[in-house]
Formats: structure tokens, C-alpha cells, sequence
């Protein structure tokens, strides 16, 4: 990790002339007291999870998620008035992230963090820009469709993740005897799995299916047909900071308002975008479109989408 943010890249943003507008000094506090005395943002961004925040073939950080974040870099830098701003991608991984958030190492997470009401304890959830759902990514002779199929085998999860309380949780219920391998970051867990060393990866639908679509195995690899949770996406930052807070919520609801959101995810999931010219043809969901319509920061899966039995399983058992 030292190494990584030691790395860490950056670029700056300018603005253009008699666009500047000042906010006096005792005007802000908390996250914009602190870019405005630093002159820089940090945006915490993720090695691998495509499309919404990953390394491209330059080693340049690109994504969806991430281009949401450089939206509200522009703004912060127009609140402050700032001529110059730099603009820090600092590595996180699953486990790391929420830490960095809470230390003021990361002013704001660009990635896929699923919004839950134990999180929101410790950490402040912008808008949903996504709703996902968990599967399970093996090599189809595994014959592989649901956790009842992994009885006995190992699983790579990536440590940190909602994915692991669920499957545990479950794992415990049914007695499956799930050998559940925690994986660094999504990177590590996708080779687990080509490799043999896991029998199936669990994940977010849409990054195992383009981990899949850019893999040398894609055409033995198969997605388990049913999601095995709802799992609502935002970006996160510190909790307890009203103005930051306004700046994140009114920067999305103009996105979403203005219909940008749109062109941005035609962009990411519906273009040869990714590495190699990959397009994942992943129209927007009707869950995704609803969190669209009407803004909402909710933690509760059901209020995006019916819940899979095995996660209302999992609720039930932790009541």
C-alpha cells in the first residue's frame, strides 16, 4: 500500500479565466477547508474493478465511478475558486478503503461500494449511481449456478466486501462447508479462479462480467444466471461535513436531472470502451434507471429491487 500511494498519480485542473468564484476562507470547513489549504483532492480509486474504476493499458485510472468523481473535483475547484487544483488517485482496495476515508487520506471513494446501513455508521454515501447484483463466476465444467453447487469447494471473495457476510452467513445456515478464500482485490480473486485454486469467484454482476469478457479463458467461463443479492452502489466520503456533503449531492442530482448520467453510462458499459476495445453491451438496468428517477441514498436493498432469497435468508437470520 505505501508503495502504491507513493505512486500514487495526478493531475492538475485549470480554470478559465473570470470563471473563478471565491468563497472566503471562513466560509468552509472539513473536507473543502482541507483542498483548498492542500490545493488538492484525493479521489481513492480501485486497480481493477471494471468498468467503474481501474487501470487502463497506459496505467492511467479511468472508469465510471471515476468520471463521477472528476465532476465533483470541477465543482469543488469552482466552489473554492481555485485557478489550479491538483487532482491525487490514491489506490484503495476492499478493506482499505473505508480507513482511508476516516483518516483524511482519501477525501472521496471512486469505486463500486455497495451502500449498507452498518457502513453508513462510519461513512457518508452520495447518491446511487448503480444498482448491482452478487453472482458467481467459474470455468463451466465446474458446473457451477448456485452456492448449493460450491458444497465443499472454495470460494475467492474479496475481503472487505458485503459478498463475504452473505456467503458466511448462509455458509452457516445450510452447513455448505464453503471454504471461502479471501481475496485482496478483484485482481487477485479472478486469478484464483482461472487458476484453479477456487472453484468460483463471487462478485459484482457487471465486474465479473467484464473481468470474463477480458480474460484468455473467456470462452470456458460462465455467470451464474441468478443474482444472489441487490447491491446499491455510491460514492463515499466523510461523515458529519454538510458542505461537502451539499457539493457531492447537488453535483449528482445535476447529472442525473440534466441526463448526463445517460451518455456517461453508454460510454462505460455500452461502448468499446475498456481495454482491448471491449464492450460489455450491459443496457442500464430498471433498478439502476428507478435510482436515476428519484435520487436516493438508501442502504436498504429492497428499496431498489425484490431481494433474492438467499439475502432475504441472510436478514432474517442476522434478526
Amino acid at each position: 500500500m505505501i508503495c502504491k500511494a507513493l505512486a500514487a498519480t495526478g493531475l492538475a485542473l485549470g480554470l478559465a479565466a473570470g470563471t473563478t468564484h471565491a468563497a472566503p476562507a471562513d466560509e468552509v470547513g472539513g473536507t473543502l477547508k482541507k483542498i483548498r489549504e492542500k490545493g488538492v483532492i484525493v479521489l481513492g480509486v480501485r486497480d481493477s474493478a471494471k468498468p467503474f474504476s481501474y487501470l487502463n493499458d497506459k496505467q492511467e485510472y479511468e472508469g465510471y465511478a471515476l468520471d463521477i468523481c472528476l465532476g465533483i473535483a470541477r465543482s469543488v475547484q469552482r466552489r473554492l475558486g481555485l485557478e489550479q487544483m491538483k487532482i491525487t488517485m490514491m489506490p484503495v482496495t476492499s478493506s482499505t478503503r473505508i480507513p482511508l476515508i476516516q483518516n483524511g487520506t482519501v477525501d472521496i471513494e471512486c469505486g463500486n461500494t455497495t451502500n449498507t446501513a452498518e457502513r453508513q455508521n462510519v461513512v457518508q454515501f452520495s447518491p446511487t449511481y448503480y444498482v448491482s447484483g452478487s453472482r458467481l463466476l467459474s470455468k463451466k465444467a465446474a458446473a457451477i449456478q448456485t452456492l448449493a453447487d460450491l458444497r465443499g469447494k472454495r470460494l475467492a471473495i474479496n475481503s472487505g466486501t458485503t459478498h463475504i457476510k452473505l456467503v458466511s452467513t448462509l455458509n452457516d445456515e445450510q452447513k455448505l462447508g464453503i471454504d471461502i478464500v479471501p481475496s485482496r482485490d478483484t485482481a487477485e480473486g479472478m486469478l484464483l479462479m482461472e487458476t484453479g485454486r477456487v472453484a468460483a469467484f463471487m462478485n459484482d454482476d457487471i465486474v465479473l462480467a467484464s473481468l470474463a469478457g477480458g480474460s484468455k479463458l473467456k470462452n470456458e467461463l460462465v455467470l451464474s444466471k441468478d443474482a444472489l443479492s441487490v447491491e446499491p452502489f455510491g460514492l463515499i466520503y466523510r461523515k458529519n461535513d454538510p458542505e461537502f456533503k451539499a457539493l457531492v449531492e447537488g453535483n449528482i442530482d445535476s447529472l442525473f436531472k440534466s441526463g448526463d448520467i445517460n451518455k456517461l453510462y453508454a460510454k462505460w458499459f455500452q461502448s468499446p470502451t475498456l481495454p482491448g476495445g471491449q464492450n460489455l453491451n450491459w443496457p442500464m438496468s430498471a433498478e439502476t434507471r428507478a435510482a436515476i428517477a428519484k435520487v436516493t441514498s438508501s442502504p436498504d436493498p429492497a428499496d431498489y429491487a425484490p431481494l433474492p432469497k438467499e439475502q432475504l435468508s441472510a436478514i432474517r437470520k442476522k434478526k
